[in-house]
């Protein structure tokens, strides 16, 4: 996975504009004269996987694109001083509209990574290869197809369901009338379902791909925020339960460490190498917007409200300086230097604190403990909190406070709860244990609590309860407005 590959065969966006312009191309690969070997099919599936961490002259879907949508367009980030886009500052304080371009820019580069998995479900059965290998594929890019689409369905709602590569430019042809929410949710566990039949590992060369434990940890959060909490108890288990190997880091710091990615705490990350494909734009930019060095300036990203954020860690919970940095060791010398106010820290890598820029730390989409707090979550909304759900929700925070995470421990474990407060509980140690995990967004919108938690940042007191969806881009309506009705409140 360390060599992408970008496979130049799918559009970028949802829709093609055409004119009456006919030219006999001279040079252009088709499917037809590409997919003829078991390599030509590889190498269309790490486009897929490249969509999520990939877009030259831009910023990459998980690199920090989504991130303006789930985790600025929610109560905790905001946009400092260093962020001079205006379209990112209308984000942070939910004033975007139908023509923000980083809306538009996530729409495209999702049904980007959508119809570069549906180029490969269509053409590898036709190459010639070992149908195993050819079957693995498959299913890789069916799950990336449903990650892409979990994602959608919950920014937008209702949308486009896309399951084949276009076959003709013409406009009629490429117009794609929104799906309902439903539909979408049962084509998305369609996917994960044939992917559970995924590899449980891979070889380190292949690290990093989805398995069959990621697609049942997807499905897992597809069925919690249906609210199926049946299903996703019985997810959940098999996750923990089925040998796949998986258990928290004993450091919370670890899973930020780019020494240990693809540990066993990491279900499925979005890979990153520092400056990928030699483009500055791309990759994971988050050192470069949390952190721009040993300076008063604030960055791109800062925390919307010291208050409400970083002070409310308990003494000795560790996640708040792995999730935060007050202060940071000048490299080269035995200062430390003081920010003004806490800097995003996750995402900094310490071997290069000199030159911030595109690092090679994983984005995690889903790691073992946001398991954890889903099955506890999942339990306690069927009634009450079992000794099952404590335990869950006590080996997160006995890893927080650095303590034995399978042993009980008075000091840090919760104990006498009713339902009412064991939810509380759960919301808390999820807004500490993900920061910039683009999950708070997320979160919010499925506890109904998303306007009540953000009026109570200041500077985004602007939020409404449109803000619970995102606009669909004016840009895709402008071609097909009837079969792309706007979200209320835009």
């Amino acid at each position: 996975m360390k060599k992408i590959i970008i496979l130049l065969i799918a559009s970028a966006g949802l829709f093609v504009s055409c004119a009456d312009l006919e030219v006999t191309p001279t040079s252009f690969v088709t499917e037809e004269n590409y997919f003829k070997t078991q390599d030509d099919a590889i190498a269309s599936v790490t486009a897929a996987y490249a969509s999520l961490s990939l877009d030259p002259g831009e910023q990459s879907l998980f690199g920090r694109n989504l991130y303006f949508l789930t985790d600025m367009g929610s109560d905790y980030a905001a946009a400092g001083v260093s962020a001079t886009n205006p379209q990112v500052r209308a984000m942070s304080s939910l004033t975007h509209d139908a023509t923000n371009d980083r809306v538009q820019v996530a729409w495209r580069q999702i049904y980007n990574g959508i119809n570069r998995a549906n180029v490969s479900i269509d053409n590898i059965p036709k190459v010639v290869g070992t149908d195993a290998v050819k079957n693995r594929l498959i299913l890789e890019a069916k799950f990336i197809r449903a990650l892409l689409y979990f994602q959608a369905v919950r920014l937008w709602g209702g949308v486009p369901i896309v399951l084949h590569e276009p076959t003709s430019i013409q406009l009629e042809s490429l117009k794609s009338k929104r799906a309902t929410v439903d539909e979408v949710y049962t084509q998305i566990i369609s996917d994960l379902k044939d992917a559970e039949g995924l590899p449980s590992t891979y070889a380190t060369a292949d690290a990093g791909r989805a398995t069959s434990g990621a697609a049942k940890a997807i499905l897992t959060k597809v069925y919690l925020t249906r609210k199926d909490y049946p299903n996703a108890i019985l997810k959940a288990r098999e996750v923990i339960n089925g040998g796949y190997g998986y258990a928290l880091f004993e450091s919370f710091a670890d899973i930020f460490n780019k020494a240990k990615k693809n540990g066993k705490e990491h279900i499925f990350s979005v890979q990153f190498e520092a400056n990928q494909a030699g483009n500055g734009s791309s990759g994971n930019n988050f050192q470069a917007t949390s952190f721009i060095g040993f300076t008063a300036t604030e960055p791109a990203d800062i925390i919307s409200d010291v208050a409400l954020f970083y002070d409310i860690y308990a003494a000795g919970d560790t996640r708040r300086d792995v999730s935060y940095a007050k202060t940071l060791p000048i490299t080269g010398t035995a200062n430390i230097y003081t920010f003004p106010k806490p800097i995003f820290k996750k995402y900094i890598d310490f071997t290069n604190l000199a030159t911030p820029g595109n690092v090679a730390i994983n984005f995690p989409i889903i790691r073992y403990a946001d398991i954890l707090l889903s099955l506890a979550e999942a339990i306690n909304e069927q009634g009450a909190p079992t000794a099952e759900a404590y335990e869950l929700i006590n080996q997160v925070r006995r890893r927080a406070f650095a303590k034995p995470i399978t042993t009980p421990d008075p000091t840090v474990d919760l104990a006498g709860l009713n339902q009412t407060t064991f939810r509380a509980a759960i919301q808390e140690e999820r807004k500490k244990e993900f920061v910039q995990e683009g999950q708070r967004w997320f979160d919010l919108v499925r506890w109904g609590t998303l306007v009540a938690e953000v009026k109570k940042v200041t500077a985004k007191n602007s939020v409404s309860e449109r803000n619970n969806l995102y606009p669909i881009p004016q840009s895709e309506r402008n071609i097909d407005p009837v079969g792309l009705p706007q979200n209320p409140g835009y």
